[in-house]
């Protein structure tokens, strides 16, 4: 059955087109959806794609019954809960890239012109008037600009801003030195940037650490006369400390395209400064960039529904088609791995702990992670449990997730170990590739083994005597149970030893009772992967 899309939000008929000649794919188009009725229709789909215009509220997701992903048409997403949308399991995707060039041009063009007052000569001139004295404007050749934020959008101002012979002083606390000098700026921190700049422009989120992040504080350090620009989002900048630092001269002009509130009351002081340019909010409004973002949010819809490729996701690590390919054998060694560690240990999961070791560091490991969580909780919660809420539900269990990475290479090219303790034991598992495509596990606890981890696995805890194989095959032989492969490790000679049959079928649990009750048997346990 093909799934079903809708579409609630105006898209570009690119972007519809995308969707409607895939043949998976049903769509509808309904624009004109109230909160109630999107609410009562939204069962029905597999998928939700929406600009600005639709609330995904709680509410209306948590009525979604089949919905597996949301498409956000732009960066912002704002109206879509994505809390409430991880907790079901629904992935939230957006368009980062999709505006890029359009909101750093407008940012530029609205520093140019602050810089030449062209918005006022402008309406000057259509009252008939000819002031050139009065419109003196300011080069930007030569001048400081603090960038704070080096993501996609304040690297695009930096490179229009070299090609203006400006200098630039970069904020940003992932930034190295060694790729602020790479990319032709020097970085600094944020007292140094307000100190030093003749232009100030922000490209950061607005979170609890950038609300505010330029207030009276900050103005008070700045140089007299300095500029600011916010394409960003509102709230970065302190209105009201700004229209004190306008007033008293000590900001020479701002240019604003986004608002704490949008749009601003009419009574907002902003509006009645001369030495601000102010836009409504239209870094992203280009009739490229509405384009590029519907027709990128399309396609990332479409390909997640018809092949489950995960592209530009806010709630669960994005990874590129071309490294996933690299990385899908690790994925798959990550996720058995967890299921196999879930059903081997007894008791409540207090802390699990995930070491990477060797060549695998060379990509990023939050995918690994969600998957070795997505296994180790499938085997309690199945189908309630994926790749999104797999963090939201361990961490709502109270479980403590660690991360450690070495790069020294033990026995094998790349490693993952996974240590997690209960209230009741401790134990270990280390997994590898070989032939960097065929997961094994290469240790249990203190024994080395060479298991394959698929399908039925009978995992027995045994005293290192003879025979012992011998005396689970006749159990398992006389009820009706293949083995396919088998593997065996220990920590000393005669010590405790470890045992690891692949079975082609289920065990019925009489005779997991027989094995468990035969002489030198510690413990058996019956696992799927």
């Amino acid at each position: 059955m093909p799934y079903k899309v809708l579409i609630s939000d105006s898209l570009s008929k690119e972007a519809v087109d995308i969707l409607q000649k895939e043949k998976e794919l049903t769509v509808d188009v309904n624009t004109k959806l109230t909160p109630a009725e999107l609410k009562n229709v939204i069962k029905d789909y597999d998928a939700l794609v929406v600009r600005s215009g639709t609330k995904a509220t709680k509410e209306i997701i948590e009525a979604a019954s089949k919905l597996k992903i949301i498409g956000r048409a732009g960066v912002g997403l704002d109206n879509v809960d994505i809390n409430a949308a991880s907790k079901k399991g629904i992935i939230v995707v957006n368009t980062p890239a999709g505006n890029t060039i359009s909101t750093a041009e407008h940012a530029f063009a609205m520093m140019l012109a602050m810089s030449r007052n062209i918005p006022q000569a402008d309406l000057s001139m259509k009252k008939g008037e000819w002031e050139r004295k009065k419109f003196m404007g300011h080069e930007l050749y030569g001048k400081t600009l603090g960038i704070v934020g080096l993501g996609r959008i304040g690297t695009e101002v930096a490179k229009r801003a070299l090609s203006f012979g400006m200098k630039i002083l970069a904020y940003d606390p992932y930034l190295s030195m060694e790729r602020a000098k790479a990319l032709g700026m020097e970085p600094a921190d944020l007292d140094t940037l307000f100190r030093k700049s003749d232009y100030i422009t922000v490209h950061t989120p607005l979170t609890e650490q950038t609300n505010h992040l330029i207030s009276d504080k900050q103005f008070e350090i700045m140089k007299k006369d300095v500029r600011v620009i916010n394409c960003a989002r509102g709230g970065i900048i302190d209105e009201a400390a700004l229209v004190r630092a306008v007033e008293v001269g000590k900001v020479a002009g701002a240019a604003l395209d986004v608002y704490e509130e949008e749009p601003p009351n009419k009574d907002n002081k902003l509006l009645t400064l001369n030495k601000l340019v102010l836009t409504p909010h239209l870094g992203a409004s280009t009739e490229e960039a509405q384009t590029n973002v519907a027709i990128e949010v399309a396609s990332t819809v479409r390909d997640y529904l018809v092949s489950g490729c995960i592209r530009n996701a806010v709630n669960v690590p994005c990874v590129d088609p071309e490294v996933y390919k690299a990385i899908e054998p690790y994925l798959k060694l990550a996720e058995k791995m967890g299921a196999m560690q879930a059903q081997l240990v007894d008791g409540h999961m207090k802390k699990v702990k995930i070491r990477y070791v060797g060549e695998i560091l060379k990509y990023d490991l939050s995918p690994f992670t969600l998957s070795i969580m997505k296994g180790m909780l499938t085997p309690i919660l199945q189908d309630t449990v994926n790749f999104v809420n797999s963090m939201v539900i361990a961490k709502e269990r109270g479980i403590n997730i660690v991360e450690a990475r070495t790069a020294e290479v033990q026995d094998f090219a790349s490693l993952i170990i996974i240590e997690v303790e209960t209230d009741k034991m401790k134990s270990s598992l280390i997994g590898t590739l070989f032939t960097k495509v065929h997961p094994r596990i290469v240790k249990i606890d203190e024994s080395y083994v060479d298991a394959v981890p698929e399908g039925y696995m009978l995992v027995t805890s045994n005293k290192d005597v003879p025979g012992i194989i011998g005396q689970i095959g006749t159990i398992l032989g006389k009820n009706g149970v293949n083995i396919a492969g088998m593997s065996f490790g220990r920590e000393a000679k005669g010590g405790k030893a470890v045992s690891i049959l692949n079975i082609d079928s289920d065990v019925p649990k009489n005779v997991l009772e027989e094995i468990r009750k035969s002489p030198n048997i510690y413990g058996v346990k019956l696992i799927k992967v």
